[in-house]
């Protein structure tokens, strides 16, 4: 009976603190439904660290129960300032609710009571029942409770990484018993809390003073004996202050809990309901941590009997083939192809990659356009065949692009999660067949061989069902007119590729060095010393100690000196602007000058453009991402002076739609004063800053229009009243009130968002003008949080899709005219609005012409579209 009590391990964790420090820890990750769930991941990794290393026999997770608490009877004030949690985290705490019940774990909150409180009285429960506690917080004002029996881990880097605190430890950190944590903070204060503490008075001054005169209580008595006339003077100004203060950071450890130790008793994970949520959210690799093994089937598909073709001859070519062709790097324009499988009427085949391309009858064959293929992966088919001088004609279907108009949040890896999705279990992955990182190789041909002809056996077992969707779904015009077509017309850019003039960038990078290292004297100089300017510990300290600059804000590991709290102090000091010039510059070193060298092959950079990534619909571009090399800034905008024509007394010509999502809100919307607005040529923005402020266009300021912009295009993507504050540095309030004027202005829009939301409630699902869908499974969530961003989702995916879509048959339409006018032109680039062209200048003028007829009638709206096009000697001249 004595071992088993002294066993018993209890473990409470501050379900507030550890949510938010994930959110703030880790990049905004969403699952397949658009829900964010980077905090549920945070709190995930920290959650298994945990148990796995401590063990415990018991556990608990505590939340704040509300906004206000019996602290604000004694201080009405009490952590007010705080910003409204993010309606990107409010969405998570469902799960990460649904997450501790899964793990077996027990949560709780006590109205008037924060969630500290709970810990604090658990805790002091359980050492008296012979527990060993530990507590989990991002706060330190937990540290408070640290005692012999109960240790507090603070997490520190990340969410996984934290520092255990003892009293041992706490006494060599600080000097202080864990109990003088809240003299401290009476000192001090606390920001964060909106504690006020003693003005003036920060943490080594409050631990030299308790060190002197042991409490709080002490020196209020004895303020007459505290050396420097300065101090003296703080702490008989504020010490009321300051025991309140000190009152306000101390944990109730008397909370009226309805809950008992026994409560929180840990029976351990739920193994199955945990794969479900992981599933639910995305999280492949912690299933991988659950055993989730791929599932051993007996074989669904049917019987696999093929040939090997070493002498390929025209006889096992039919008029309908199924074709897949392997490459198994991502960048498929430098990776080698590995073989290629055949299925027809005749038979199923491999073809050795050696053998294929010598044969002529394959060539032949793989360029006659009357010969149908139906393919996985056009456009990497179309390009890496293309690199063999083998040109891919006759492409009627493509299984991949069919799967993502099917469910464009599904995340579509192989042939295989497609298989898996019209129930195929049996196909392996890419992933399971040829390994991972470094233990990736390719098999020996036989097993390459069926791995290859299975996969097209996969790719007819659902085609059937496939086109059967896209029929049911009214999307045939989408497939067969905008996206099949549109995977060539991807295909002749990506292996067009554009040219890249590398001694510009290299001239560039020198020139970047050499401003670098002037900035770093100038800011050498303003600091009165030398420094690891990228350190941002050494940085605080030059800041906020050397240089006595206020202090923004602070993190686990000291100063923040992150670009929004710099722009806070630009004024404060000249040698703010001169650091953030030298971060901005540093990474268009590092990330632009650099990187983009990288990847010039045979002076061109082949960018790959991702079809069937964005649930929008928009083109993504990637290795190198050329729709996101930084313009705003001037020499950001210069690399641009790198990318150049093929030829001699050519020029690149660059043509955008203006404000194309506004265009398709007025259409969409139908609201009159915006289409009257555009139809009219009207500034937009101005119109929009007259309504919302009441003025005359005369009257309408730099500042009004900026706020208008704002909403506008925050309208268009869905921003909420925390999005819109963030940009425009206003509260949340301001935000929200901004944005109710801009819909009174604007009824159409208004009405709009109503019936798009309730349409999508009843239907599951929102669509774009050419009816490319987007499935929103929490439009009808109980869950306020999940089913507003559903909500906002709804209103802004229409108006962005539908955008994606013109641009997309802008593209088409475009390749098309260039080849009926016989122009040497070539379409190189789409960058968000924008198309770019190299083109000889004897051509221009016909460009001038035919790219906005083309462009400004790819969809015809109710208002006009408008292209706006410029052309130079460098992507930077056409501007």
């Amino acid at each position: 009976m004595e071992e088993d009590f002294l066993k018993k391990k209890l473990i409470l964790i501050d379900g507030n603190s550890i949510a938010y420090r994930a959110f703030f820890a880790l990049p905004l990750l969403n699952n397949d439904k658009g829900v964010h769930t980077n905090a549920v991941y945070g709190f995930t990794m920290m959650l298994m660290k945990i148990l796995e290393e401590e063990k415990p026999t018991h556990a608990l997770v505590a939340f704040d129960a509300g906004k206000t608490t019996f602290r604000h009877k004694t201080f009405s004030e009490y952590k007010g300032g705080r910003q409204k949690t993010p309606p990107e985290l409010s969405e998570q705490f469902p799960y990460i609710r649904e997450l501790l019940k899964s793990y077996g774990i027990h949560h709780y909150e006590l109205e008037n009571y924060e969630a500290d409180d709970i810990i604090g009285t658990l805790s002091l429960q359980g050492e008296k029942d012979g527990f060993e506690v530990v507590v989990i917080s991002g706060d330190k004002d937990l540290t408070q409770l640290s005692s012999d029996n109960t240790t507090v881990y603070i997490t520190r880097k990340g969410i996984t990484d934290m520092e255990s605190y003892t009293p041992s430890h706490i006494q060599e950190k600080y000097g202080l018993t864990p109990e003088r944590i809240i003299d401290m903070k009476g000192l001090m204060g606390d920001s964060s809390d909106n504690i006020p503490g003693v003005p003036g008075v920060g943490e080594k001054t409050a631990i030299k003073l308790l060190k002197e005169f042991d409490s709080l209580e002490n020196l209020v008595q004895s303020i007459d004996k505290v050396s420097g006339k300065k101090l003296k003077e703080k702490l008989e100004e504020f010490k009321d202050q300051a025991l309140m203060s000190k009152e306000l950071a101390t944990i109730f450890r008397e909370a009226p809990l309805t809950i008992t130790l026994d409560d929180t008793e840990f029976p351990g994970m739920q193994i199955e309901k945990l794969k479900e949520i992981f599933k639910e959210l995305g999280f492949n690799s912690l299933l991988e941590k659950l055993g989730e093994a791929p599932e051993k089937e007996e074989l669904v598909l049917e019987a696999i009997e093929f040939k090997t073709v070493e002498n390929i001859t025209d006889t096992i070519f039919s008029d309908r083939n199924i074709m897949y062709v392997e490459v198994l790097e991502d960048n498929y324009h430098y990776a080698p192809i590995l073989g290629i499988s055949l299925l027809n009427e005749k038979g199923a085949y491999y073809l050795p990659i050696e053998q294929a391309l010598k044969s002529p009858a394959f060539k032949v064959w793989a360029e006659d356009e009357k010969k149908e293929k139906i393919v996985y992966d056009a456009k990497r088919s179309e390009v890496s065949l293309r690199h063999q001088d083998i040109h891919l004609k006759g492409i009627t279907f493509d299984i991949l692009i069919a799967a993502y108009l099917a469910d464009p949040s599904a995340t579509i890896e192989d042939v295989a999660s497609v298989a898996k999705k019209y129930g195929y279990t049996n196909l392996q992955s890419d992933e399971a067949f040829y390994g991972k990182g470094a233990k990736r190789k390719v098999p020996e041909q036989d097993l390459l061989a069926d791995h290859l002809v299975r996969k097209a056996f996969a790719l007819q077992a659902v085609l059937e069902e496939m086109e059967d969707e896209l029929r049911k779904n009214d999307q045939e015009a989408l497939f067969y007119d905008l996206e099949m077509p549109l995977s060539l017309v991807l295909a002749d850019m990506e292996s067009t590729g554009v040219k890249v003039d590398v001694a510009r960038l290299k001239a560039m990078g020198e020139e970047l060095s050499e401003r670098l290292k002037e900035i770093e004297v100038r800011i050498y100089e303003l600091a009165g010393e030398t420094f690891n300017i990228n350190s941002p510990k050494q940085l605080g300290v030059i800041l906020f100690e050397k240089l006595g600059l206020p202090v923004v804000k602070k993190t686990k590991t000291g100063y923040s000196t992150s670009a929004d709290v710099l722009e806070q102090l630009a004024s404060s000091h000249e040698v703010i602007r001169e650091i953030l010039e030298y971060r901005q510059l540093g990474k268009l070193q590092s990330t632009y000058i650099e990187g983009l060298q990288k990847v010039v092959h045979n002076g061109r950079i082949h960018t790959r453009f991702n079809q069937v990534l964005t649930q929008t619909g928009r083109l993504s571009s990637i290795d190198p991402n050329l729709q996101n090399i930084p313009i705003r800034l001037e020499e950001g905008r210069k690399i641009r002076q790198a990318f150049v024509p093929t030829e001699e007394n050519w020029v690149i010509f660059a043509a955008d739609y203006s404000q194309i999502e506004l265009r398709v809100l007025a259409h969409i919307a139908n609201d009159e004063k915006l289409i009257e607005a555009f139809r009219e040529d009207h500034d937009i923005h101005t119109e929009t800053a007259m309504s919302v402020f009441h003025v005359e266009a005369d009257e309408v300021t730099s500042n009004m229009r900026r706020h208008a912009k704002a909403v506008n295009f925050g309208i268009v993507y869905g921003i909420s009243d925390y999005g819109l504050s963030q940009s425009l540095h206003i509260t949340r309030k301001e935000a929200a009130k901004f944005i109710e004027r801009y819909l009174e202005s604007y009824p159409g829009v208004k009405n709009y968002m109503e019936e798009i939301v309730a349409d999508a409630k009843q239907k599951g699902y929102v669509s774009t003008l050419l009816h490319r869908r987007r499935y929103l499974a929490d439009i009808t969530s109980r869950n306020f949080n999940l089913r507003s961003f559903a909500e906002r989702t709804a209103m802004n995916t229409p108006i962005q899709g539908s955008a994606a879509d013109i641009i997309k048959k802008a593209m088409i339409d475009m390749a098309k005219r260039l080849e009926e006018e016989g122009l040497k032109a070539k379409l190189l680039l789409q960058v968000h609005d924008e198309l770019i062209f190299e083109a000889p200048k004897e051509e221009i003028e016909k460009l001038k012409e035919i790219v906005p007829d083309v462009m400004e009638h790819a969809v015809e709206l109710s208002v006009p579209l408008k292209v706006d096009y410029s052309y130079g000697p460098t992507w930077y001249d056409a501007k």
